[in-house]
Order: structure tokens, then sequence, then C-alpha cells
């Protein structure tokens, strides 16, 4: 594999009812490092699915998926040091209701990466203010529009410092 190639997707199906679902269908393809790379089909064509499959979220039925080299379908990996590499924002947020934006942005740098709490807040304000939200860190979720809430949850996954973002 080449150097320059982060994630490769070797042959993945993910299968549903017995087969009779065929969200993926033999996908296979290389993601080099720095490279933008948009997946586009119809509502029900199995992009979530690839998607939350590159970090096993949807563990693929067959196939195979390589991130930094090592095989992460291999159920003796540890898959939560790679998710750890790996920003995601899903399609609905999936921001805590009952904790502020702040907090929301700053739990899993304390918990995952064991950050200080001064730190993680530091870096979450750098990254609200650079989306022009910095007035919103004590704000809830409720309180806030859609692409608000679209933006916070882009700066929560980059507030992790991933080498990957998944969209």
């Amino acid at each position: 594999m080449s150097a320059d190639v982060i994630i490769r997707v070797e042959d993945v199906k993910k299968y549903y009812n017995g087969g009779k679902v065929k969200a993926l269908d033999g996908v296979s393809t290389e993601i080099r490092r720095g490279e933008v790379v948009v997946i586009i089909g119809p509502s029900g064509g199995g992009k979530s699915t690839l998607l939350r499959s590159l970090n096993l979220l949807e563990e693929p039925t067959e196939g195979k998926i390589y991130f930094e080299d090592e095989d992460i379908t291999d159920p003796k990996i540890d898959i939560d040091l790679h998710r750890q590499k790996m920003g995601m924002v899903f399609q609905h947020f999936n921001l805590f209701p009952h904790m502020t934006i702040l907090h929301n942005m700053t739990l899993a740098p304390i918990r995952v990466l064991k950050r200080s709490k001064q730190e993680a807040e530091a870096k979450a304000m750098e990254l609200l203010t650079r989306v022009g939200l910095q007035d919103k860190a004590n704000n809830y979720p409720q309180q806030l529009s859609g692409g608000q809430k679209q933006r916070v949850a882009i700066v929560r996954a980059l507030c992790m410092d991933p080498e990957v973002m998944l969209f």
C-alpha cells in the first residue's frame, strides 16, 4: 500500500435481512492523506452505511477496511484507538441535549484524550470562534438553529484532532 493511503476499502459488503437488502455490494476504494472524497447517490444508496463502516459503527458482512495500514475489521483490533483518529459528524448531529455546547465539545477530549479541562475549553473556544459561535458556548443544543448545530458538531469532531473527518 502506498504511504499516502490512509484508508483502503476492499470488496466491502453489507447485507441486511439475510442478504435480501444489499446496502453495500463489493465497494473498494483508496483514500489518500489530504484528499477530499465525495460520495454521491440516491437516498438509500449506501452512502451513510459506507461512512459508518469506515469506523465500524456498521460492521461489514464481508470485506476488509484498512486504516493506516491496519485491518480494522480484524476482531482482535482495538477499534476505539482508531476511532480516536476519525472525526465523524452524524446526520442528526447527536449532541447531548442536557449539556451546554461547551460541555458537548470538551467531554471527549477530557475523557478520551486526557486533556485538562482548561486545555479542552481553550481549544473548543478557539474553534467556536472560527465558526462564529463563541457566544453560544453556554447555550444548549435546543437553543440553536439547525445550521448552528451542524457547525457545533463539526467543531466537536475537530476538538479531537482527527486525522480523518467523515461527514
